[in-house]
């Protein structure tokens, strides 16, 4: 809905070198008033909902979802009823099942979803997570031997398992049954499965592509109770799913997949449950990273997500999964403090990681514009941290970004990071096909490769000759979207109940960007690891605290500690502060442009 000929306070260039734009066109305006007059809703949040995509006559729907309208019947997916029918006949004949799960907060989620439904029937299945390092993503031979070794007679592949062709024949020779649970893009080809529901498949035709795994899980085991009831269990000997829509949240946000459709109702009632604190490793976990008051999809993204992900980045995979299984207290405890300490370790490494790839890439760079698409490579990298290390320098420069962990046989494992509108997944594809990689994936906005470090000279001319024009045109229009201005004075409480009555933000339904018109930097300072925390007061006295993110060598970091006394503009995100039982808006600055008197 966003106008790019209308520049917000004028600002073609900023200091991040973004064109500001308002978020809402003339015919957006007029839908936002329609929508606030309506609904009797804030003008705020009838802007922001509009600058959305979200028609007036949806708003009441979409601000209040409820998961009974918008549940599709499970059927709906291809292979569904298949699978249900087969994981019912396990659970009736007792049988040994295995999870074969992903190493992320989403696999994670998936795998704990089966286990805590399995044991409301006192069934412990085999729970397999691969080692990022030595086994890489997904199923692979050798462990379906190993699960069929173990006595399983059905493994239940989640968050993987759509391309794992030799695996899933590995594990139908040695007498397994295999059931994928999977959200992945994948080709016409699919393994001999006895079923896979995954609606990214090319024949499926439920239009739930933007689901997590996780709410793929969810969907099945709806399904499962569903057949479990009509082969005569009683309601009551049934699982509670509504009480694991926390695991489901979770999933959905720290995956980052649209928070629409189903996935939002999906994050507002997993809200909910999490805030009951039911789940022993989650309740723990929130402890240990100090959350404070309800949680939120920031606490789920920023603080849980990157704890539960450490053990697969540098530590035991399987330590995420189990402890979203655990009920125990003492054990929760125990696995969450491994976790929290494996995230400590992590966030030192990526520290170094980062130092080094950034001053890589400033001498790559030099006084030009640098190359279209950015590959940072290093001996000394731990290859479960390139996809951080990619993420936070495409936030950096905006741009394509690889990060690249070359082990001592001289084959790098990489993880790139895409920008709006450039498809690194067919890039990466492209380079495959043209021999220059040993093998990669991905989709539009992320890719994974491997490299023989001979070749890195080939794929950045590879990748320069292909993503130039492209990548130059999308850098040219790259535009910070602005849903409306306020004051200091007006950054209240009652503001930001307002905005989140929109929300929960994030994938697919981003968080407003509001702007400070010419507020003075009345002091500024570098905090913690390379933020700027400042101190913005407007014309009338009021001042809000304010924060950029690991700005401090970055141009808007540099002019928020030069300008000290000057005027800005600042734009950025609301945030709450709690402390101590009190509560204090906050301002998160994502850009700021010069105000000339």
């Amino acid at each position: 809905m966003a106008s790019a000929t209308r520049l917000f306070l004028g600002v073609d260039r900023s200091i991040g070198g973004r064109r500001w734009v308002h978020a809402l066109d003339p015919a957006a305006e007029a839908t936002s008033l329609k929508m606030a007059q309506k609904f009797g809703l804030p003008e705020i949040v009838g802007r922001i909902l509009a600058a959305r995509g979200i028609a007036a006559e949806a708003a009441a729907e979409f601000l209040a979802p409820s998961l009974r309208a918008l549940m599709p019947d499970p059927s709906c997916l291809t292979d569904m009823d298949k699978a249900a029918k087969r994981l019912a006949a396990a659970i009736e004949r007792r049988e040994r099942i295995a999870i074969f799960g992903d190493y992320d907060v989403d696999g994670a989620s998936s795998a704990a979803l089966l286990v805590r439904y399995l044991a409301r029937f006192s069934m412990t299945p085999l729970l397999r997570i691969p080692d990022r390092i030595t086994e890489g993503y997904g199923p692979n031979p050798a462990a379906m031997r190993e699960l069929a070794a173990d006595g399983a007679s059905l493994i239940v592949t989640v968050d993987c398992g759509t391309t794992s062709h030799e695996a899933i024949a590995t594990a139908k020779g040695a007498g397994c049954d295999v059931v994928v649970l999977d959200h992945h893009q994948t080709g016409p080809a699919l393994p001999a499965a006895d079923a896979i529901v995954n609606p990214n498949r090319q024949d499926d035709l439920s239009g739930l592509g933007y689901l997590s795994a996780a709410g793929v899980v969810f969907l099945t085991l709806v399904a499962v109770s569903r057949e479990l009831r009509a082969r005569g269990a009683r309601l009551s000997d049934l699982p509670d799913l509504l009480a694991m829509l926390d695991l489901v949240a979770l999933a959905t946000v720290c995956d980052v997949v649209p928070l629409k459709g189903l996935n939002r109702a999906f994050v507002v009632k997993g809200l909910q449950v999490l805030r009951r604190q039911e789940n022993a490793g989650l309740r723990a976990l929130g402890r240990l990273a100090r959350i404070s008051g309800p949680v939120d999809c920031y606490h789920l993204g920023f603080l849980l997500g990157p704890r539960i992900n450490a053990g697969g980045r540098i530590g035991d995979a399987s330590l995420g999964s189990r402890l979203l299984t655990l009920d125990d207290e003492a054990e929760a405890t125990e696995v969450a403090e491994r976790l929290h300490a494996l995230n400590e370790e992590r966030q030192a490494m990526e520290r170094a990681m980062l130092a080094e790839a950034e001053a890589e890439v400033a001498s790559e760079i030099g006084q030009s514009e640098g190359p279209p698409v950015l590959i940072a490579a290093s001996s000394s990298w731990h290859p479960g941290i390139v996809g951080l290390i990619a993420a936070r320098l495409k936030e950096r420069y905006g741009r394509p970004v690889f990060a690249i962990a070359f082990g001592a046989d001289g084959r790098g494992t990489g993880s790139g990071r895409s920008i709006d509108g450039f498809d690194l997944g067919a890039l990466v594809r492209a380079a495959v096909a043209d021999g220059l990689l040993v093998k990669g994936g991905g989709h539009g906005m992320a890719a994974g490769i491997t490299i023989e470090r001979e070749r890195l000279g080939d794929f950045r001319a590879f990748a320069e000759s292909r993503a130039a024009s492209d990548v130059a045109s999308l850098v040219a229009s790259d535009a910070l979207k602005l849903d409306g201005a306020v004051s200091a004075m007006g950054l209240t409480l009652d503001l930001w109940n307002k905005i989140e009555a929109a929300g929960p933000f994030g994938a697919g339904h981003s968080q407003p960007v509001l702007v400070l018109p010419r507020h003075r930097v009345a002091n500024s300072a570098v905090v913690g690891q390379g933020h700027v925390r400042a101190t913005l007061k407007g014309a009338d006295g009021a001042s809000v605290s304010a924060i950029a993110f690991r700005a401090e060598t970055s141009d808007v970091g540099r002019r928020l500690l030069d300008v000290r006394g000057g005027p800005l503009h600042v734009a950025g995100a609301l945030t709450l502060d709690r402390y101590r039982g009190r509560e204090e808006v906050r301002f998160r600055i994502v850009d700021v442009a010069d105000a000339f008197d």
